[in-house]
């Protein structure tokens, strides 16, 4: 790995089947041990369940307020300085419950890959 800066630009945030605005802020096999992205969920919307394979995600909550749900835990609100940590195969989705934006950092480890990405809003 090598020293860098990485500008950011908000411009490249684009809308996910899951139903969420993500604009990836770092995700480079240049650092494959951690990717950061920021997550926007309108209000009134819950995400698509998922899990993520082989890869732990930490969510910290920016601003908003929404009902996170995972396998294992009781739902829970979240809201702004929350940490919420999914380890790697755990099915969860987030529900903006307010009349804001939700907003958040989703911090993969390793990097996030879409081939670990899997739909899990079938699965009981």
């Amino acid at each position: 790995m090598k020293a860098n800066i990485i500008r950011q630009h908000p411009e490249t945030e684009f809308y996910t089947d899951e139903r969420c605005h993500i604009t990836e802020l770092s995700n480079t096999a240049d650092d494959p041990d951690v990717s950061i992205a920021q997550a926007r969920v309108s209000p009134g919307i819950t995400t698509r369940w998922h899990r993520l394979k082989d890869t732990v995600e930490r969510y910290y909550i920016m601003s908003g307020e929404g009902i996170m749900e995972l396998d294992g835990l009781e739902q829970q609100v979240v809201r702004a300085g929350d940490i919420v940590i999914i380890p790697p195969n755990c099915r969860q989705r987030i529900s903006n419950n307010s009349d804001r934006e939700l907003l958040f950092l989703a911090i993969c480890s390793p990097r996030f890959c879409q081939k670990n990405y899997a739909d899990a809003e079938e699965d009981q």
